[in-house]
């Protein structure tokens, strides 16, 4: 019997450290962030020139069943100030009659059989390519890019970067579930990409905006083509490269959810991409063990972080436990969450570059009742990879017309 409770006693307090490392994290990498004394140096000048070489950008851009963004996004590509580049639109299961571009820059592709697979239509596109270019950069069909997006993105190339992932901004901001989902996304940009190149650590990866080597993309094995994009890229290429840097001045703006059901749906998905690439995660955290790699093992760490409505409830639960059996350790989680929450005001105060952020802070709530009942819709996401639907066209010009600095 004292077996038991000595095994037990032990599985809670693993489960309150495991838990606190999450609140904890965010908290040291401030900390290190505002010590070190390149956090006021634009990341572009955080490395030297190895080269001065234009290279060549192949911008892959994935329609599905929707032809509606390419328009502004061609038109965002044919105003960038950088020349060496080619568009590949891949319009999976399109109509592409009322597509035609004059300048030879554009090209539209469409598979004679339906993919529907993201990774799938990058692979159409690398095997249609007119030549073959030094860096491939990954897209969205609704993304918008600023006009020095390229010409600011080669400058990490010919620092040496093999893998890039650049600053995703909202194009829409005027909803508020808009701004909610550009919330969660402001804080994790500050923490998992630009604390860790300030510190000289990967950073994370997201599913657009992501520039690679096109030779070391070529490397790359999916053993599935549904889902999970960006954590298998990111679990593979945290392993190649030395760093993933982010390019916080390459700016690329994707629409946000506008409806509370879509955004429901978007959460569902990631909750589902969570456990179907746990074995990644882990593999990735282990690597970074193995070979002595802070930023591979941050990153897997990052992966393996459960979703923040999974987090919280499982902290409430324990909280609610130890108030019962260990006061103490009730105390320290009520001034550790307090800690977490100060830092992520401040963080969205800070770092926000758009308007209307702070005030829809206060409808946060609402975000964790969306998550909750996206968890409802694992069992579909298992049998259909729910797509995020998008309502919002606008061009560049208005974006940039708009755009709070």
């Amino acid at each position: 019997m004292e077996l038991l409770q000595n095994i037990g006693w032990i599985l809670f307090y693993a489960l309150n450290i495991i838990l606190a490392i999450f609140f904890i994290l965010p908290l040291l990498l401030m900390l290190f962030y505002y010590l070190n004394g390149k956090k006021n140096i634009p990341t572009s000048l955080l490395n030297k020139k190895i080269n001065d070489r234009d290279h060549s950008f192949a911008a892959l851009l994935t329609a599905h069943q929707d032809t509606r963004f390419i328009a502004p996004a061609v038109d965002s590509f044919l105003k960038q100030e950088y020349k060496n580049f080619i568009l590949y639109v891949v319009a999976d299961d399109c109509d592409i009659s009322n597509l035609h571009f004059a300048d030879d820059r554009i090209v539209i592709l469409k598979p004679e059989t339906a993919l529907h697979s993201k990774i799938k239509s990058i692979s159409y596109a690398m095997d249609n390519f007119k030549t073959e270019p030094d860096v491939i950069v990954i897209f969205d069909s609704d993304n918008l890019v600023h006009p020095l997006y390229l010409k600011n993105l080669n400058q990490y190339f010919q620092q040496g970067f093999e893998v890039c992932q650049t600053h995703m901004l909202s194009k829409n901001i005027d909803n508020r579930y808009a701004r909610l989902d550009s919330i969660g996304h402001i804080y994790y940009t500050f923490y998992e990409r630009l604390c860790k190149m300030k510190l000289g650590l990967s950073s994370a990866i997201l599913g657009l905006g992501v520039a690679v080597s096109t030779k070391l993309y070529r490397e790359m094995n999916y053993q599935t083509t549904i889902g999970g994009f960006d954590k298998k890229l990111q679990s593979q290429m945290a392993r190649r490269v030395k760093q993933i840097a982010f390019a916080e001045d390459a700016i690329v703006y994707d629409e946000k959810v506008e409806d509370a059901s879509v955004l429901e749906t978007q959460r569902t998905r990631w909750i589902f991409t969570y456990f179907k690439y746990f074995k990644d995660s882990r593999g990735l955290m282990a690597s970074g063990i193995r070979n002595t790699n802070m930023g591979q093992f941050l990153l897997g760490l990052t992966m393996l972080r459960p979703p923040m409505l999974l987090l919280m409830g499982a902290t409430g639960l324990l909280m609610i436990i130890s108030l019962f059996i260990k006061p103490v350790i009730f105390i320290g989680w009520v001034v550790l969450l307090f800690l977490f929450v100060l830092n992520f005001v401040l963080t969205i105060a800070t770092q926000s570059k758009q308007k209307g952020m702070m005030g829809t802070m206060v409808h946060i709530p609402k975000l964790f009742l969306i998550q909750a009942k996206s968890v409802v819709k694992l069992k579909k996401a298992k049998k259909d990879f729910l797509k995020t639907e998008h309502k919002k066209i606008v061009y560049i010009d208005e974006v940039l017309s708009n755009e709070y600095r």
